[in-house]
């Protein structure tokens, strides 16, 4: 087994007023050559945008993007003419492709939005710009790991993106134990943690820790408090 573990506070940090962002791997003006990238995992932005306050129209291509919502109302709109809003139990993807512009904002005057954006290199380039969003519930997610995420063409219940990549979510009580196989040979996990405590194969990961864990085939996972917990596998090349 080989394990990488980033705890929360060295990560790298924007304040900008309106977004408060914390950046796991290099992104924007945080460059750290140690930490480009968990096999096709490249970013992993914990984002708070402050009240009817957020990013204005802008370009992505080839790169498979992931939001969770974590708190909070984020309203998304692009220029193939789509419009949404996706809320806390929501999680969506966006296949940039060929090339989409897009804007993300907070749709509330009243409260900040916190939110996840996660992105993957895609195992396909070039394709059709495409979007995928789906409602998971609170219960689906007590004392197990659900499917968030799945390569598309899959029936794993997840939404699913150009990748084989599969995230799961899950909210653990305290003491509860968990194990997680690996989908894919030769594919990695990285482990997020969003609240709580947990230890993942005897390392101990607290609130906002991350944790790669590659070359090896399942995951231990037991709750030190209660917990919620993003896991991440995804190809390591």
């Amino acid at each position: 087994m080989k394990s990488i573990l980033h705890k929360a506070a060295t990560r790298g940090h924007a304040s900008h007023g309106w977004l408060d962002s914390w950046h796991t791997f290099s992104f924007a003006n945080y460059h750290e050559p140690t930490r480009m990238h968990f096999g096709t995992l490249r970013v992993l932005n914990d984002d708070t945008v402050a009240a009817g306050m957020g990013f204005g129209k802008h370009p992505h291509d080839n790169m498979e993007i992931i939001s969770i919502p974590l708190e909070g109302d984020l309203e998304h709109g692009d220029n193939t003419g789509t419009n949404a809003v996706i809320r806390k139990g929501d999680v969506q993807i966006m296949s940039a492709g060929t090339g989409i512009a897009h804007s993300e904002k907070n749709k509330n005057s009243d409260r900040p939005v916190k939110f996840l954006q996660i992105w993957i290199f895609p195992n396909k380039k070039n394709v059709a710009p495409r979007y995928d969003q789906k409602t998971f519930s609170e219960a689906e997610k007590q004392n197990k790991l659900v499917t968030i995420v799945s390569p598309l063409g899959t029936e794993d219940g997840g939404v699913q993106i150009h990748q084989d990549a599969w995230f799961s979510l899950g909210k653990l009580q305290k003491g509860t134990s968990v194990e997680y196989a690996i989908k894919k040979e030769g594919n990695g996990v990285y482990a997020f943690l969003l609240e709580g405590d947990v230890t993942i194969n005897d390392i101990v990961l607290n609130k906002r820790d991350g944790l790669g864990i590659s070359e090896e085939k399942k995951l231990s996972i037991t709750a030190d408090s209660d917990a919620e917990l993003l896991l991440m596998e995804v190809p390591m090349n």
